[in-house]
């Protein structure tokens, strides 16, 4: 089968909106197109019914009951209404945050801003290489030993954006919780690739984006748990008082509709995307090894760990190679050197350096996320213009 050209590896990044979710939202652009706050006609009570259809969407994917899902723009608003909200309480039982070095920027910038408004922010180290626990993951008992009776909130992601380590949060939460202290999760790159149950993890708060689940981009949620006892926020912003007043603003009806049907579909199709996207992905680095041989190593866990890492990630360093210089001379296919988010820090990635990886390997690594729409043709165009281009390079000396 011929390859369509340019080749897209970076679904960790974005990724495209699944066709069944564009024709679900279609409707609502250019026929349901009123406003889910309008309570007096049709196009209102239609909008408000499908935004409630998509909120029941949400909460079953990840085992949550509907009142507890805030719809926001994206993960990144998610996060900051989960730090800051609880934060900016008028009684809060304490001003110590703690988070991990290998968070995204979503975490590790907001915290940045509370410690300079007199939080005492500590982030825990994970597994490095050469250590006996994979690396990149984080043991509970530094999460336990770490918590005081001051401590506000743990904030530690399911699956890592760059190197998919899957993060053992039921036992995090389990040793917050004997000290009465509240867990968020950034779980952007958990939706669609591990199943999520907020009540067997006992999270408190959870946040997610629609465009890491092949739906759009600018919508988002934040679950928010009302059961043990309820967790209270103060909104980031006034006006309107929509979400239960928990985040005002005029509802995406359309971006809610999207994210509500791939979040169905991410739950259908997970285990079936799973087996497929895995072997795909161990073909990837085999025949990057196989190609291009000396040089080649695997940041993060050990493919073989299925518990510990996400079948779709791929995190690779190619010794006598500048990642950017590599990414830069394959037009034709879309990887990325470390989160999209990032990407105008020339900085190396704060991630591989908390694994341990020196500032020469992280400079020399790529991310790939392989998705849904990916074949295997495709992994083997990769693995052929990658050899071709690493050989190039180090011709040229990188």
């Amino acid at each position: 089968m011929a390859v369509s050209k340019p080749v897209y590896m970076d679904n960790h990044s974005t990724t495209r909106v699944d066709p069944r979710v564009v024709q679900a939202m279609a409707p609502f652009w250019t026929e349901v197109y009123g406003n889910a706050g309008s309570t007096s006609h049709a196009y209102g009570w239609a909008a408000q019914e499908a935004v409630d259809k998509a909120r029941d969407q949400v909460a079953n994917a990840i085992g949550a009951t509907t009142r507890e899902i805030v719809f926001t723009s994206g993960a990144t608003e998610s996060n900051n209404l989960a730090l800051r909200g609880l934060a900016d309480r008028d009684r809060r039982p304490g001003d110590h945050l703690i988070s991990v070095t290998t968070e995204h920027k979503a975490i590790l910038d907001p915290l940045r801003r509370l410690s300079r408004n007199g939080f005492e922010v500590q982030l825990l180290d994970v597994a490095s290489e050469g250590d006996s626990d994979p690396v990149g993951w984080l043991d509970p008992q530094r999460v336990a030993d770490a918590v005081r009776d001051d401590t506000l909130l743990v904030s530690v992601m399911l699956v890592n954006n760059e190197i998919g380590v899957i993060q053992p949060l039921a036992e995090i939460v389990q040793a917050c919780h004997e000290r009465g202290v509240l867990v968020h999760c950034d779980a952007t790159q958990a939706a669609g690739k591990i199943g999520i149950d907020v009540q067997a993890m006992g999270v408190d708060l959870m946040s997610l984006s629609a465009h890491k689940v092949y739906g759009p981009k600018g919508v988002g949620a934040l679950y928010v748990q009302r059961q043990r006892p309820p967790v209270r926020l103060r909104a980031l912003f006034e006006g309107g008082g929509q979400e239960s007043g928990r985040r005002s603003g005029t509802l995406n009806v359309s971006g809610i509709v999207g994210f509500g049907e791939c979040m169905r579909i991410a739950v259908d199709e997970l285990s079936h995307e799973a087996d497929r996207v895995g072997p795909m992905r161990d073909r990837l680095f085999e025949g990057l090894c196989g190609e291009i041989g000396v040089g080649v190593g695997l940041n993060g866990p050990d493919l073989s760990e299925r518990d510990l890492r996400v079948a779709g990630n791929l995190n690779c360093s190619f010794g006598g190679v500048d990642g950017e210089a590599l990414m830069m001379s394959m037009g034709d296919l879309a990887v990325s050197s470390g989160s999209a988010c990032t990407s105008v820090d020339p900085e190396p990635s704060h991630v591989l350096r908390a694994i341990g990886l020196s500032d020469d390997r992280t400079r020399s690594s790529l991310r790939f996320g392989l998705g849904r729409f990916n074949s295997d043709e495709e992994v083997d165009f990769a693995v052929e213009l990658l050899a071709r281009t690493v050989k190039k390079l180090r011709m040229l000396g990188g």
